[in-house]
């Protein structure tokens, strides 16, 4: 295969990469603020169980993660379900690993919201009291404080550890191989495996590279925007 030949058969796999990359942030950046919520909640139960489950999934391993959700309904529940989706998908519109990319997508957004709800909650909590007070003073209800006052200094404070997770997360998308979804890795080690091509495995780290890069530039830009909020 030529150089070209081997870079487009790649980019369809960092295409998949890039879904879940993209479908990851959709999802587990807004879940992650409920969770956040219910970590700081004064009912205690509530509490309980989201500070749990938090750390259930922080401690668990990503790729586990993707076998639990993917393997475990089959097993105690006698129900296949992503590869009845797998097979749906492929019978009826021809479109492969359906159900492993489901799996992935579910298994990435509820971990990466973990870990974006941990984040939300040290920067809100990271906020004085004094401001809260300020804002009563003034006659303002929570909801207002929160979204007048504190929102825009926890947004500049979550800025650099959000990007560091975002940029962790195109590298994780890798994980997606666990269960034999096509992404750029996967995509090289079966030209590995049926044309006898070991460079284009070292080749995947030019996609993650640039496309890293490109994400450092347009994080930093909004970083540097938001240092108008510094305290």
């Amino acid at each position: 295969m030529s150089f070209m030949e081997v870079t487009a058969f790649l980019f369809d796999g960092f295409l998949i990469s890039l879904l879940i990359f993209a479908v990851t942030l959709i999802c587990g950046v807004p879940l992650g603020l409920p969770i956040a919520f219910c970590s700081m909640s004064r009912f205690k139960p509530v509490k309980a169980i989201s500070k749990i489950v938090v750390w259930i999934v922080r401690g668990v391993p990503l790729m586990l993660q993707i076998f639990i959700i993917y393997y475990v309904p089959g097993l105690l529940f006698n129900f296949p379900m992503f590869s009845k989706v797998d097979r749906f998908f492929f019978t009826n519109y021809g479109i492969a690993d359906a159900g492993r990319i489901l799996a992935v997508l579910i298994a990435f957004s509820i971990n990466y919201a973990c870990y974006f709800s941990e984040i939300y909650r040290g920067g809100i909590e990271s906020i004085s009291k004094g401001q809260y007070e300020a804002g009563q003073v003034l006659g303002m209800t929570k909801r207002q404080i929160f979204r007048h006052i504190i929102l825009k200094q926890v947004i500049q404070r979550i800025v650099p550890p959000m990007s560091n997770e975002i940029i962790t997360l195109i590298k994780d998308t890798a994980l997606a191989n666990c269960i034999v979804v096509c992404e750029i890795i996967k995509q090289a080690k079966e030209l590995a495996a049926t044309k006898a091509l070991v460079w284009p495995l070292f080749y995947t780290g030019v996609f993650y590279l640039v496309f890293v890069g490109l994400l450092t530039i347009v994080l930093g830009r909004v970083e540097k925007k938001l240092s108008y909020f510094r305290s």
